[in-house]
């Protein structure tokens, strides 16, 4: 495990580089993750998990954090609208 130097006044508290270990993790997914530990202005620490090695540590946290929102809102509406499933056209690209 590496562990990156960040800038605690952002929220992350740490920025690593992990392997999984374990022979179906090794032979699935070889590539190393990114590990960001981040601590948000209410005290509450939140730990992301990706395969981004791109985007700074803080960006990851703020879109993890926003992806959440989205699920949180698609919860609501499920729950408030009665809605089971949700149906979109088929990307094409």
């Amino acid at each position: 495990m590496y562990s990156a130097k960040v800038d605690k006044a952002t929220g992350v508290v740490c920025d690593q580089s992990v392997a999984l270990n374990g022979f179906k993790a090794a032979k699935d997914d070889p590539e190393h993750l990114r590990r960001v530990r981040f601590k948000d202005p209410m005290g509450k620490t939140l730990i992301f998990l990706t395969n981004n090695t791109a985007l700074s540590a803080p960006v990851i946290a703020q879109l993890y954090k926003n992806r959440w929102q989205v699920e949180l809102f698609f919860k609501w509406i499920k729950q408030h609208l009665r809605i089971k499933k949700f149906w979109a056209p088929a990307r094409t690209q």
